[in-house]
């Protein structure tokens, strides 16, 4: 009886640590949203100071929100696997 008690409190743990996990995983996505932001502002004035420029600062821009976005992306896949995939997997070795 003790025994199943302990495995309850196991399982508890291990879905909380999975939801805690996911949870700081997700918050990967507040960095570039920031950055791109930023990013796209300081193009808008250098559009603005030098106009002739606009299609190789647009292409940079753009190539550098692209690369900052993976670690978003990279976050929002972790997240998903705590919340789906890890749970089943520590479960299923109790």
């Amino acid at each position: 009886m003790e025994n199943m008690g302990s495995l309850e409190m196991a399982k508890a743990i291990i879905m909380g640590g999975c939801a805690i996990g996911a949870g700081l995983a997700l918050i990967a996505g507040i960095g570039p949203g920031i950055g791109e932001g930023y990013a796209v502002g300081k193009a808008c004035e250098a559009i603005g100071r030098q106009p002739e420029c606009k299609g190789s600062v647009t292409s940079t821009m753009i190539l550098g929100c692209a690369i900052s976005e993976t670690t978003g992306i990279y976050g929002f896949v972790t997240g998903l696997l705590l919340i789906f995939l890890a749970p089943n997997i520590f479960l299923g070795k109790l």
